[in-house]
């Protein structure tokens, strides 16, 4: 199993004195982190993509290339990159740079994305939600296997050929799909072969598995060998030396980010009963000490059939930067080996 991180490089208030970091001190401290994961051995680091004044990721291929220059060993993909509202062309051109600064080490995790923001903000109609994501996986998916692709779509000028450069140092760069509760999308996975990168903020891992199952199901009957469907998990997460440390550490900086999102959304203001059941033995939060953890990956792994990656998202807590690397630091050592070891036990 893969273990890493995934960071929406939020810019939260301090819990203590309501103070924001500054975003310049804020992309220092990510970009320490992306190497504190490299050193401490994790597989991949992740950065999203969100177009608001709480994250700093709105341009995740510039962050990902930067960790490039500063790491040797750990994946670095986007999670998720919101290729509804981009340009597939210019999404390789980006990822296949960073992969050649990286020598070989860039993915994409690509999806439709959580929030709406980017469609007003670059003039795309909503009402095209899915049919711009289906179209632009399309042309993505055959400027990997063409370098002069001839393609024609609805939304985007055709194709007739031209060159698309430069062309990544992997000889094809690995695409995931990620995506939420939709089971379109879990098919859509399984019938185009790719591997699937589940989003579970919330509830618990087993809601989960009929999904799982439809996308195992879906890649069967596409034909594709059951070991290319591979599944991932995105969780909230983090790691402490004791269980009650790490949700202390976690809750002020999900609590703030979860109840503005849900003011916008109408839901109900988050309480820490509702948190504490999500860190609980069932619920789908990874956080706790390094045991605790260990443990609940594997019973999550369990449950869902086997998965081959699990990326914590860390970036919700509002800590010192000290903190976060502990976290990272713990996950690496302690809760990695811990995993690894009993996988191979059986």
């Amino acid at each position: 199993m893969e273990i890493g991180i995934d960071s929406f490089a939020a810019i939260l208030p301090d819990p203590a004195t309501g103070a924001l970091p500054s975003a310049t001190d804020r992309m220092a401290d990510l970009l320490d982190e992306v190497e504190v994961a490299d050193r401490v051995g994790l597989d991949v680091f992740g950065i999203g993509e969100h177009h608001r004044a709480e994250f700093l990721d709105s341009a995740p291929s510039i962050i990902l290339a930067a960790a490039a220059a500063r790491t040797s060993r750990i994946r670095l993909t986007s999670a998720v990159t919101i290729l509804s509202a981009a340009d597939p062309v210019r999404v390789f051109q980006e990822f296949a740079t960073i992969d050649l600064i990286s020598k070989g080490r860039a993915e994409l995790v690509v999806g439709r994305g959580s929030f709406g923001e980017a469609f007003p903000l670059f003039g795309l109609d909503t009402r095209a939600y899915d049919d711009l994501f289906a179209e632009n996986l399309d042309l993505f998916l055959k400027l990997g296997e063409a370098s002069h692709p001839v393609w024609q779509g609805r939304f985007r000028p055709a194709l007739s050929g031209q060159g698309v450069f430069p062309r990544p140092h992997q000889v094809r760069l690995p695409v995931w799909l990620g995506v939420g509760g939709s089971p379109q999308s879990f098919a859509r996975a399984g019938t185009l072969g790719l591997p699937l990168m589940v989003a579970i903020i919330g509830g618990t891992f087993d809601r989960f598995r009929p999904a799982v199952d439809y996308y195992r199901e879906a890649g069967a009957d596409a034909g594709h060998d059951a070991g290319k469907l591979k599944i991932g998990i995105h969780a909230m997460g983090f790691v402490g030396e004791t269980d009650a440390a790490a949700r202390d550490a976690f809750f002020p900086g999900w609590a703030h980010l979860t109840g503005k999102v849900g003011r916008e959304r109408g839901w109900s203001p988050p309480t820490r009963a509702q948190f504490d059941d999500m860190a609980g033995p069932e619920g789908a939060f990874l956080i706790g000490s390094p045991e605790t953890v260990a443990a609940k990956m594997l019973r999550a792994s369990e449950t869902l059939g086997g998965v081959s990656r699990i990326t914590f998202q860390m970036s919700t807590a509002s800590l010192e930067t000290s903190a976060m690397k502990r976290s990272i630091e713990l996950l690496g050592t302690e809760v990695a080996p811990i995993v690894r070891e009993r996988l191979r036990k059986g």
